[in-house]
């Protein structure tokens, strides 16, 4: 088994509902277990500004999936909640799962690359990491605590 740190995101809709469907399904999958979830956090959009706020957050998973395999079934997850990959790159959507890290797996091939290639970057994906354990490691680049600590955010806890 393997732990695994999928971010979620939302930024269409009832974002709270949507993110607790994605989580639902998630723990539904063969072979994945969810074992812990961050609060959710109402963040601003990067990239593409001329949208709605996002709700994310973090779950830790345990799996046996291979990381392929896992990032499919993320998609799966998205597809099942309606997520399409029409409009601009960053732009609105309904639920969006990204796959963060995987303990002590670092892999960069096309279409996956782990740990997520802007996830030092990313506030709104490391406070929620932060939250389940301030000392996972991005590999090259330090705990999340520190890049977290490295940077300006504005993310609002909003629920447990």
């Amino acid at each position: 088994m393997s732990r695994a740190y999928v971010g979620l995101g939302a930024n269409l809709g009832d974002r709270a509902a949507t993110l607790a469907q994605a989580l639902a399904l998630l723990a539904e999958q063969p072979r994945i277990e969810v074992v812990a979830v961050s609060s959710f956090r109402d963040t601003a959009p990067v990239g593409y500004l001329d949208q709605p706020r996002f709700l994310n957050a973090a779950a830790a998973v345990e799996t046996s999936l291979e990381p392929q395999e896992l990032l499919t079934a993320l998609l799966e997850v998205e597809r099942q909640l309606g997520r399409t990959r029409e409009g601009p790159r960053y732009g609105p959507r309904t639920v969006d799962l990204d796959l963060l890290l995987i303990e002590g797996v670092a892999i960069d091939e096309p279409g996956l690359t782990i740990p997520h290639p802007r996830l030092h970057e990313r506030g709104f994906a490391l406070a929620p990491l932060v939250e389940l354990d301030a000392t996972i490691v991005v590999p090259g680049r330090g705990t999340v605590a520190q890049l977290l600590s490295g940077l300006e955010t504005e993310a609002t806890r909003i629920a447990p």
